[in-house]
């Protein structure tokens, strides 16, 4: 493929309507700051009249269309555009116009500075704007999005959909496995974008069709956050998860204790509460805390879990009662003594919990995992864009194999 300055990813389904008004206004913004540029337009198969509507539409503008037969999701189609585009910047935008064509230039130009990872063009700072149509339900679904996003990002809009970056940002990026609508996120986290500059923009409603926010979108953003915290914090998340599974068990435990001392004697009444919420936590730590290991036997893991925690209960009496009869200090503040037990016991129950019980296996004859976002490195670095692209002041902060394609021009 022949490079060029810059391709533009455009991930449809069912927008024939839109693309239409999209790609001359596209073009025009392009050609007017004398980019070299290609508009690639990912679809899914759409049940509408895109391939013929890109035919058309190529015999005037520098369209390509790749139509992909056995994937779906916006996420995987923006990958697959990534790696199939000819461009040393990639621009990726939704087809429903509510990204402003006019704007490509000022996200490119960004680029520019040797020190810019990664540039958005964002709702959410000075400047920017959103279409006066969003209700508020909408507007609080977002700004939570982006709350929950705050530990892995500074950026004001982590959520957006209008997004540049340099081609070899993206093949040196970790291995992407995005969950739903949010790809920018994740290139952001696993493309280890340390400097990410907004572009202030006005968001609009789409101009046809419908959205394609679900319930079921927004409960993939939150397994999506999931991954990137285990891939950002390693360890401690889980170690955080585990802490809140069992706080979780403890109000289990005593719910539990309540209601079985009305029916069981005292001691059957407290073993039961306490299997109660090893069962209990024992459901959440497989579900949630070590998903990665849910292909495991769940009888073994039940097994070892509940070994696990009479050894962390072994080590939570063993540390109480040790520091009570060696240092005096701990004997007259027994409650510090049962503190740090129960601490060291919750450790131990996480450690063996990591290690033994919810350890996933390697399976003989697994794909191995790709070592890159791309199938191969990109080689040649950015090259200096025409000095003609101007740049309004902007919030700056620190921080699968290839379906079928259908080239509609080269």
């Amino acid at each position: 493929m022949t490079p060029c300055d810059l391709t533009i990813i455009v991930p449809t389904y069912r927008e024939a309507a839109n693309l239409p008004v999209l790609v001359p206004r596209i073009t025009a913004a392009v050609h007017h700051v004398g980019l070299d540029a290609e508009i690639l337009i990912v679809d899914d198969n759409s049940p509408d009249d895109t391939p013929d509507l890109c035919r058309r539409l190529a015999a005037e503008f520098p369209v390509r269309l790749e139509v992909r037969q056995s994937e779906r999701g916006l996420s995987s189609a923006v990958i697959h555009g990534m790696r199939q585009a000819r461009g040393a910047v990639l621009l990726v935008m939704d087809a429903d116009l509510s990204h402003p064509p006019e704007k490509i230039p000022e996200l490119v130009a960004a680029l520019n500075d040797p020190e810019i990872d990664f540039v958005i063009g964002s709702r959410y700072v000075p400047g920017a704007a959103t279409d006066e149509s969003w209700g508020l339900f909408r507007k609080l679904n977002s700004r939570v999005a982006t709350w929950l996003a705050r530990p892995l990002t500074r950026v004001a809009d982590p959520m957006a959909g209008f997004f540049a970056l340099r081609k070899t940002t993206f093949a040196s990026a970790a291995p992407l496995d995005p969950i739903g609508y949010k790809i920018g996120l994740e290139l952001i986290v696993k493309g280890r974008c340390r400097q990410v500059r907004e572009i202030p923009i006005r968001f609009a409603d789409r101009l046809h069709g419908t959205s394609k926010l679900t319930l079921r979108e927004q409960v993939n953003y939150v397994r999506h956050l999931k991954r990137l915290y285990e891939f950002q914090f390693g360890g401690w998340f889980h170690l955080l998860l585990f802490l809140a599974v069992g706080l979780a068990g403890m109000g289990v435990d005593l719910a539990s204790y309540a209601v079985l001392l009305a029916w069981l004697p005292l001691a059957a009444a407290r073993g039961a509460a306490i299997w109660t919420a090893m069962t209990f936590n024992f459901w959440l730590n497989r579900r949630f805390t070590f998903s990665a290991a849910r292909r495991e036997p769940a009888l073994r893991q039940y097994a070892a879990f509940c070994l696990s925690c009479l050894c962390g209960a072994g080590v939570n009496w063993g540390l109480s009662v040790g520091l009570c009869r060696l240092n005096s200090a701990f004997d007259g503040h027994r409650l510090a003594a049962a503190m740090l037990g129960a601490v060291g016991g919750a450790g131990f129950n996480f450690l063996l919990s990591r290690s033994f019980v919810f350890r996933a296996r390697t399976r003989v004859g697994a794909a191995a995992q790709p070592q890159c976002g791309v199938s191969s490195p990109a080689s040649a670095e950015l090259a200096t864009l025409p000095a003609s692209l101007g740049q309004e002041p902007a919030n700056q902060v620190s921080e699968a194999p290839v379906r079928e394609s259908e080239p509609v021009v080269s």
